[in-house]
Protein backbone atom coordinates (compact mmCIF):
# COMPACT_ATOMS: atom_id res chain seq x y z
CA UNK A 1 0.00 0.00 0.00
CA UNK A 2 0.58 3.25 -0.72
CA UNK A 3 1.28 5.81 2.37
CA UNK A 4 1.52 9.15 2.34
CA UNK A 5 3.95 11.10 4.51
CA UNK A 6 4.66 7.33 6.02
CA UNK A 7 1.12 7.45 7.78
CA UNK A 8 -1.54 8.01 5.91
CA UNK A 9 -2.67 5.06 3.66
CA UNK A 10 -4.26 6.40 0.57
CA UNK A 11 -4.86 3.40 -0.69
CA UNK A 12 -7.39 2.02 2.39
CA UNK A 13 -8.98 5.98 3.86
CA UNK A 14 -11.43 6.90 2.14
CA UNK A 15 -11.09 10.08 0.41
CA UNK A 16 -7.45 10.55 1.18
CA UNK A 17 -6.79 9.95 -2.50
CA UNK A 18 -9.00 12.47 -3.95
CA UNK A 19 -8.24 14.85 -1.49
CA UNK A 20 -4.52 14.75 -1.93
CA UNK A 21 -4.82 14.66 -5.81
CA UNK A 22 -7.18 17.61 -6.05
CA UNK A 23 -4.28 19.65 -3.15
CA UNK A 24 -1.79 18.92 -5.44
CA UNK A 25 -3.62 20.51 -8.66
CA UNK A 26 -4.33 23.72 -5.60
CA UNK A 27 -1.19 23.76 -5.33
CA UNK A 28 0.20 23.67 -8.96
CA UNK A 29 -2.50 26.72 -9.93
CA UNK A 30 -2.12 28.43 -6.93
CA UNK A 31 1.68 29.16 -6.68
CA UNK A 32 1.99 29.29 -10.38
CA UNK A 33 -0.91 31.75 -10.99
CA UNK A 34 1.11 33.95 -7.70
CA UNK A 35 4.24 33.60 -9.75
CA UNK A 36 2.72 34.59 -13.09
CA UNK A 37 1.06 37.70 -11.47
CA UNK A 38 3.88 38.66 -8.95
CA UNK A 39 7.59 37.00 -10.21
CA UNK A 40 8.30 36.44 -6.64
CA UNK A 41 9.37 32.78 -6.39
CA UNK A 42 9.56 32.30 -2.62
CA UNK A 43 6.34 33.86 -1.93
CA UNK A 44 4.41 31.80 -4.85
CA UNK A 45 6.29 28.82 -3.01
CA UNK A 46 3.95 29.63 0.22
CA UNK A 47 1.33 30.18 -1.66
CA UNK A 48 1.63 26.88 -3.44
CA UNK A 49 2.13 25.38 0.22
CA UNK A 50 -1.06 27.09 1.49
CA UNK A 51 -3.15 26.34 -1.71
CA UNK A 52 -2.39 22.93 -1.22
CA UNK A 53 -3.19 22.79 2.13
CA UNK A 54 -6.81 24.43 2.18
CA UNK A 55 -7.74 22.96 -1.37
CA UNK A 56 -6.76 19.26 0.68
CA UNK A 57 -8.61 19.81 3.21
CA UNK A 58 -11.98 21.14 1.75
CA UNK A 59 -11.41 18.44 -0.45
CA UNK A 60 -11.11 16.16 2.89
CA UNK A 61 -14.06 17.58 4.95
CA UNK A 62 -16.39 17.71 1.91
CA UNK A 63 -15.75 14.12 1.07
CA UNK A 64 -16.29 12.72 4.46
CA UNK A 65 -19.48 14.88 5.30
CA UNK A 66 -21.07 13.09 2.17
CA UNK A 67 -19.29 10.10 2.94
CA UNK A 68 -20.59 10.08 6.62
CA UNK A 69 -24.28 10.67 4.94
CA UNK A 70 -24.20 8.43 2.77
CA UNK A 71 -22.98 5.65 5.60
CA UNK A 72 -26.38 7.06 7.69
CA UNK A 73 -28.85 6.44 4.52
CA UNK A 74 -27.83 2.58 3.94
CA UNK A 75 -27.87 2.09 7.91
CA UNK A 76 -31.31 3.16 7.69
CA UNK A 77 -32.09 1.61 4.57
CA UNK A 78 -30.32 -1.73 5.64
CA UNK A 79 -32.75 -1.20 8.97
CA UNK A 80 -35.75 -1.11 6.90
CA UNK A 81 -35.45 -3.75 4.68
CA UNK A 82 -33.93 -6.25 8.02
CA UNK A 83 -37.61 -4.64 9.53
CA UNK A 84 -39.60 -5.76 6.36
CA UNK A 85 -38.78 -9.44 6.40
CA UNK A 86 -38.88 -9.51 10.49
CA UNK A 87 -42.40 -7.69 10.55
CA UNK A 88 -43.90 -9.74 6.86
CA UNK A 89 -46.87 -11.23 7.32
CA UNK A 90 -47.43 -10.43 11.09
CA UNK A 91 -49.75 -8.45 12.90
CA UNK A 92 -47.32 -5.69 13.31
CA UNK A 93 -46.65 -5.43 9.24
CA UNK A 94 -47.45 -1.78 8.10
CA UNK A 95 -48.72 -2.76 4.70
CA UNK A 96 -50.94 -5.14 6.24
CA UNK A 97 -52.69 -2.55 8.77
CA UNK A 98 -53.09 -0.25 5.49
CA UNK A 99 -54.60 -2.65 3.07
CA UNK A 100 -56.75 -3.76 6.06
CA UNK A 101 -57.76 -0.41 6.46
CA UNK A 102 -58.60 0.21 3.31
CA UNK A 103 -60.80 -2.54 2.91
Amino acid sequence: PFKLLGILDVENIPCARDSVLYGSLGSVVAGLGYFLLTSRIRRSCDVGVGGFIIVTLGCWFHCRYNYAKERIQQRIAREGMKNKILYESTHLDPERKQSNSSN
